[in-house]
């Protein structure tokens, strides 16, 4: 089996989940995650996890996205120790972490390089299987 990987340092700006969700959607759409629903949703994953690193991470900001047949796991590291938490929903945020679960089969965080990492797994895309080179690729209905 081979894994797809894709690495982007982020600028630490209010520009960087925009940034995000463009390269995040090209480079899953290049690897054959192709339905258009199943891409907004993990663009909405991508924009929630910068977003948080942006505001309350500090540091540099690394977005990982890999494939390992039809498993997608998208990953945002930032200079922060703190763990992101479920709070109340205000004018200002707290809806985050509800919308990557809602949109996740599930998330960890994990240490890295004196920050952290949050790690999240993508619900399975509809219409991707993975060919015999272990890639994924949009199934022929």
């Amino acid at each position: 089996m081979s894994a797809l990987t894709a690495y982007l340092d982020l600028p630490l700006s209010r520009d960087a989940p925009a940034a995000a969700r463009r390269a995040v959607t090209a480079v899953l759409g290049g690897w054959g995650f192709r339905d258009p629903d199943w891409l907004d949703e993990a663009a909405v994953v991508v924009s929630e996890l910068v977003t948080n690193a942006v505001r309350h991470g500090g540091g540099c900001v690394a977005l990982h996205v890999e494939a390992h047949d039809d498993v997608v796991i998208v990953s945002v590291a930032d200079g922060s120790s703190v763990v992101p938490r479920r709070r109340d929903p205000d004018g200002v945020g707290g809806r985050g972490i509800a919308l990557i679960e809602a949109l996740s089969a599930g998330w960890i965080v994990q240490n890295h390089e004196g920050g952290k990492r949050v790690r999240v797994e993508l619900l399975p895309c509809p219409g991707v299987r993975n060919d015999e080179s272990g890639s994924a690729r949009g199934s022929a209905s």
